[in-house]
């Protein structure tokens, strides 16, 4: 039988139109971008919410509802929202942890998330021209007391947290809290590497290989993903799929500037999965792998934490 391999799409992130011209960012946009996806095989649906009037990230459950539940009419899909990018200019100054996560609790307490953005860790997001020109960057901030009350909605509301792993560190910290904190369903380890930023690791197999034999430390068995901003996921593809991995490709994720549609990068992900004689996931199959991987988690048979 063929592996199964999730696809999911990232429509838009926190860049605005001004870095990345092609994102969705009306409701209704997202909307259509979002069912596109899903119909050319994307099972995971990530979206940002924007004011339109400003153009700017924002993290509003009136604008995240009828965006989810728009999707969700016409598809089935795993789709789920952000939060705010903290430290920089794109999404807001860094609040309290309650004001940050406070659109996920609504919109979980409504039936509205699924899954969620819960990063553990911080990691700095300044870009390579920036250094050429002598700009400063940012750190995208998420202190732990924002990390525990993201896990703390997700054990309370049965919310699936999505990690982004940006160090090894935060690996280690999300591992840990998952150990800890027994009611979270088991995460989904998104391996974000860049060309553009400075964060983590370029796009290169030996780097892949270091992610995955950590987390065979940490978390054996886990469900992870290859994922990045302002790079190109692909070669690592054959190599992800080889090692039981998923993928995440959309505009968020791709270099600043670049001329694509989400549909477009969905449907060849379609193709270069099954040029590896795999398949991709539907969101049904999706949900029922996580629910094998919250019943080892709960036995304790594939999830091991280690304490040096």
């Amino acid at each position: 039988m063929a592996a199964k391999v999730w696809i999911e799409c990232a429509l838009n992130g926190a860049w605005t139109r001004e870095r990345q011209p092609s994102i969705p960012i009306s409701v209704d946009e997202i909307v259509a971008d979002g069912i596109a996806c899903a119909e050319a095989g994307a099972a995971i649906i990530h979206l940002h919410a924007y004011d339109v009037a400003t153009g700017r990230q924002r993290d509003d459950y009136d604008i995240y509802a009828p965006i989810i539940e728009g999707i969700r009419s016409k598809v089935d899909a795993i789709v789920y929202p952000t939060l705010p990018i903290a430290g920089s200019g794109y999404a807001g100054d860094l609040r309290s942890a309650t004001e940050r996560y406070s659109h996920l609790e609504k919109l979980a307490r409504n039936g509205l998330a699924e899954w969620a953005v819960v990063d553990p860790g911080s990691a700095v997001f300044t870009r390579y021209d920036e250094i050429a020109r002598g700009e400063a960057g940012f750190t995208y901030f998420n202190p732990d007391d924002h990390f525990r009350e993201g896990m703390r909605i997700a054990a309370a509301y049965n919310v699936r947290p999505s990690f982004a792993i940006y160090e090894a560190g935060c690996a280690r910290l999300g591992a840990a809290t998952a150990v800890a904190m027994p009611k979270v369903p088991a995460p989904i380890y998104r391996f974000m590497f860049s060309e553009e930023f400075c964060f983590g690791f370029p796009p290169r197999p030996p780097f892949l290989d270091a992610h995955v034999a950590l987390l065979d430390e940490l978390a054996p068995g886990a469900p992870w993903m290859v994922a990045g901003l302002g790079v190109d996921i692909r070669p690592l593809i054959p190599q992800t799929i080889a090692h039981g991995g998923h993928i995440r490709v959309g505009l968020e994720d791709r270099p600043w500037d670049v001329r694509e549609t989400n549909r477009a990068l969905v449907e060849e992900a379609v193709r270069l999965v099954r040029a590896d004689g795999a398949e991709p996931a539907t969101a049904a199959e999706v949900r029922a792998s996580c629910a094998a991987a919250d019943m080892a988690l709960q036995r304790g048979s594939a999830y091991v934490l280690k304490y040096e």
